[in-house]
C-alpha cells in the first residue's frame, strides 16, 4: 500500500502533520506572495491581479481584494468573477475555499478551513485537519464575521457583521449572530 503525503491528507480533510517539509515550504511561497502583494503601491492594479493569479488556485481577472490580505497556501482558493474583499481579511486554506461570483466580504472577514482536534492527545501530536468552505454567488459577509470549517453559504445570503459562522445558511436569507442563525428570508 502506497503512504500518502501529508499534503494529500491535508486536502482530503483527514489529519496530517502541517510541519512537513513540503507544506512548510508552500506555505512560505504563500507568503512570499502575500508578502509582495501586501507591498505593492495603491495603484499597482495590474501587478495584484498577476500576484492574485500566481497565488490562487482559480481566479477571475474582475477579483480584487484589498490589502493588507493573508492566507496560508493560496492554491486552495477559489474566486469568482467581480469578487471583492476588503482590507484585513484572512482565509486559512489548509482546504478548498469556493467563493461565487459578486461576493462581497467587508473589512477583517476571516475564513477557516483550518481545524484542531478536541482530543489533547491528538493536540499534542500537532495533528490538524481542513473542511471546505463554499459561499454561492451574489452573497455579502458583513465586517468582522467568522465562518469556520465545512460552512457553506447559500447563493445571495447577507451575513451580518461580526457574526461567527458556525453551519450552513441557505440561499436567499439574512443571516447574523453569534452563532449565525437566519433572522428572516430575502
Amino acid at each position: 500500500m502506497e503512504r500518502r503525503s501529508e499534503k494529500e491528507k491535508m486536502l482530503a480533510g483527514e489529519f496530517y502533520q502541517a510541519m512537513d517539509p513540503q507544506l512548510s515550504g508552500e506555505r512560505l511561497r504563500c507568503r512570499e506572495l502575500i508578502h509582495a502583494y501586501n507591498a505593492t503601491p495603491p495603484n499597482a492594479f495590474a501587478q495584484r491581479a498577476q500576484l492574485l493569479r500566481e497565488l490562487f488556485g482559480g481566479t477571475h481577472k474582475t477579483a480584487y481584494i484589498e490589502p493588507p490580505f493573508r492566507c496560508d497556501y493560496g492554491y486552495n482558493v477559489f474566486v469568482g468573477k467581480a469578487f471583492y474583499a476588503n482590507f484585513d481579511c484572512v482565509f486559512l486554506d489548509v482546504n478548498r475555499i469556493e467563493i461565487g461570483e459578486h461576493v462581497k466580504l467587508g473589512p477583517g472577514v476571516h475564513l477557516y478551513t483550518a481545524a484542531h482536534p478536541t482530543d489533547p492527545e491528538d493536540r499534542k501530536a500537532y495533528k490538524e485537519f481542513g473542511k471546505p468552505i463554499r459561499i454561492g454567488a451574489n452573497v455579502w459577509i458583513g465586517g468582522g464575521a467568522i465562518v469556520c470549517p465545512g460552512v457553506t453559504i447559500g447563493e445571495n445570503a447577507v451575513i451580518g457583521a461580526g457574526s461567527v459562522v458556525t453551519k450552513d445558511i441557505p440561499a436567499n436569507v439574512m443571516a447574523a449572530g453569534n452563532p449565525c442563525r437566519v433572522i428572516r428570508e430575502l
